[in-house]
């Protein structure tokens, strides 16, 4: 018995250290209720984000917030450091030529 418990020490001791050391993560909001439209794809109970879609004839993509959370249309911000990223409030509705994806919160 005495051979086991020697052997379970560093065991227990990586867990018990693992525990106290690991970083608590944090909270994330809970889902947005509604719809989510971008281009011809409607998402439902959404949370996270979503990939943004550019047509190749250049026409632009419709995003409509039909949520009870705001959402952000993340632009490129590597090619083009100036650019601001798009927030519509539940509700509102745009087109937009510019973005990679949508965050929903």
């Amino acid at each position: 018995m005495r051979r086991i418990n020697q052997l379970l020490t560093p065991l227990t001791k990586a867990v018990t250290q693992t525990a106290t050391t690991t970083p608590h993560l944090p909270e994330l909001p809970p889902p947005a209720s509604g719809f989510l439209t971008i281009g011809r794809t409607t998402y439902i109970d959404l949370a996270g984000t979503y990939p943004l879609f550019h047509a190749a004839d250049g026409t632009p993509t419709p995003v409509i917030n039909d949520t009870d959370h705001p959402v952000t249309i993340i632009t490129e911000s590597e090619r083009s450091p100036s650019a601001a990223d798009l927030i519509l409030a539940p509700g509102e509705r745009t087109e937009t030529r510019r973005g990679d994806c949508v965050r929903v919160g």
